[in-house]
């Protein structure tokens, strides 16, 4: 990592997606890791999985990443030996936002998406900043290429706004195989025009019957 004056951030690139259904969550994201024009591995996963039914997608510097990703395993096993249960994907969304806010003077370089089931069997989608605000939404993208494909989600999902009462769920109305293809579709689009985004597709679909892994190619160039 290069060392510029006080600078010691390097972002490494890649995107994240996760869409939220009435009884699903797909998270995904691609597997390329850069450093300007280099290509350092076609093959890194940006998805770790955290809780019962809940993973932790990022993107940003790999060094403040893996940090994050071991401070929140670590703190996700006390508390599994001290409460005999799993962390539920909202309390780890809480979590995150104390970890990532509690350094907040110095943050972790990592933009991330949290997704998963809520404890009433509903998909969940948890999007952040770098210092900890956080919001629950019926899908989220981050990383190099999401300003080229949240404007395509925004299009196809159309998620009610918070601020319309009576409170509406965040899920978005796709079944579980048409997220999925959304999701394909999105990344596809993405690697045409973002240089960090590529190589492969990593897509983590959870549901009730439990988490299962996909991965599909994308161009390589």
């Amino acid at each position: 990592m290069s060392r510029r004056g006080d600078w010691v951030y390097e972002n490494n690139g890649g995107t994240c997606v996760a869409i939220a259904g009435a009884d699903y969550c797909v998270v995904a994201a691609d597997t390329r890791l850069s450093v300007g024009y280099s290509i350092l591995t076609r093959d890194h996963s940006k998805i770790c999985d955290l809780a019962d039914k809940c993973v932790l997608a990022s993107s940003g510097f790999q060094g403040d990443i893996k940090a994050l990703h071991k401070n929140l395993a670590a703190r996700e096993l006390l508390y599994q030996h001290q409460h005999n249960k799993r962390m539920s994907c909202p309390a780890m969304a809480q979590l995150l936002s104390n970890t990532l806010y509690y350094k907040r003077f110095f943050p972790y370089y990592a933009f991330n998406v949290l997704g998963g089931l809520d404890s009433e069997g509903k998909g969940c989608v948890f999007t952040y900043d770098a210092v900890g605000s956080y919001e629950r939404t019926g899908y989220s993208a981050q990383g190099t290429g999401s300003t080229l494909i949240m404007p395509v989600l925004d299009n196809q999902l159309k998620s009610p706004s918070p601020l319309l009462l009576p409170a509406r769920d965040a899920v978005t109305p796709l079944s579980e195989s048409e997220a999925i293809d959304l999701v394909k579709d999105v990344f596809a689009s993405a690697t045409e025009r973002d240089i960090y985004t590529g190589d492969k597709l990593e897509i983590v679909v959870i549901n009730k019957v439990g988490t299962k892994r996909e991965y599909i190619d994308l161009r390589k160039d």
